[in-house]
């Protein structure tokens, strides 16, 4: 588990499933990731998650409100293991999606921080990796004020999004082990 001054990042459990559907899964929150999804593929990445945790110890981990236990998102990092023609591949991956009542209140920097943070204590990685779609702005202006750095040589087009879906054009940002 992590702590920061304002929230929690833990393991995912079933019963939080419920809850991801109704933060995650609306027209803004998904307007990068191919649009609103069936309930089942919502639980899925959370499956997908659990599994990371139970293989990798480390997951993109459930993100909650420090002081009410509520729910606001997902923030972590994982090894990356889809998609093995992927330069991407085999990389430690950080992400994050927070719930839209909480755009604009530095709770992804904080969660990403403190996941960073805990990268650098517990895993031998020599750099962590963040991916989006160009056109998600805000997605790569806080890989930027993470102190990430853009690795072109690492973009990709995701094999999920048909070869013209602009949301499917990657761009990588890396961030160096500190020294």
């Amino acid at each position: 588990m992590i702590e920061t001054p304002r929230l929690i990042l833990r393991p995912w459990r079933e019963t939080d499933k419920p809850a991801f559907h109704d933060i995650i899964n609306t027209p803004a929150m998904m307007a990068h990731f191919g649009g609103v999804a069936p309930r089942a593929t919502i639980d899925a990445l959370i499956d997908m998650m659990i599994e990371a945790e139970r293989r990798d110890d480390c997951s993109m981990w459930a993100v909650d409100w420090r002081d009410t236990g509520e729910l606001v998102g997902i923030c972590g990092v994982r090894v990356q293991r889809s998609y093995e023609e992927l330069p991407v591949y085999g990389e430690l991956e950080i992400g994050w999606r927070i719930a839209e009542a909480y755009w604009g209140q530095g709770i992804a920097r904080e969660a990403a921080e403190g996941s960073l943070a805990w990268a650098w204590d517990n895993t031998i990685a020599s750099r962590v990796a963040a991916w989006t779609s160009a056109a998600n702005r805000r997605s790569w202006g806080l890989m930027e004020r993470l102190g990430m750095v853009r690795a072109p040589e690492l973009d990709f087009h995701h094999p999920k999004f048909a070869a013209d879906d602009p949301d499917g054009a990657m761009i990588v940002y890396t961030i160096a082990r500190p020294v």
